[in-house]
């Protein structure tokens, strides 16, 4: 249970209870604020870190669809074995993936590539 849940919990138990007394009144008014604060620092938190994720992911993709692209414009389709060196690819700087996709043949590509993706 993390602080965020316990003090709501507190919250809620003090809320609950029918024989508050001026203590317990004055402390749930302290903590509803601070719960308030603190959730929806949480919550700007998860999203701060999906915008992230989404952000990754996207980059992530938009570098896979570029390496087959260039694959297919080199190669004419992105058969099977091709398909299992994007992966390794992509790991690559975008100017080192452009030179080697230019720079070698097929059978260089997959000599050099098609190794990496079959030992993992």
């Amino acid at each position: 249970m993390n602080a965020l849940e316990l003090l709501y919990n507190l919250r809620t138990i003090l809320e609950v209870r029918q024989d508050i007394d001026r203590e317990d009144r004055e402390l749930i008014m302290e903590l509803s604020p601070l719960y308030l604060q603190r959730l929806e620092d949480a919550t700007q938190q998860g999203i701060q870190q999906g915008i992230q994720q989404g952000i990754e992911q996207g980059v992530e993709r938009n570098q896979r669809l570029m390496v087959e692209s260039m694959l297919q414009v080199k190669f004419g389709a992105v058969d099977e074995e091709l398909v299992q060196i994007i992966e390794p690819l992509i790991q690559l700087e975008p100017l080192e993936i452009t030179q080697l996709i230019m720079q070698l043949n097929r059978e260089e590509l997959l000599a050099r590539f098609g190794q990496s993706s079959r030992e993992s």
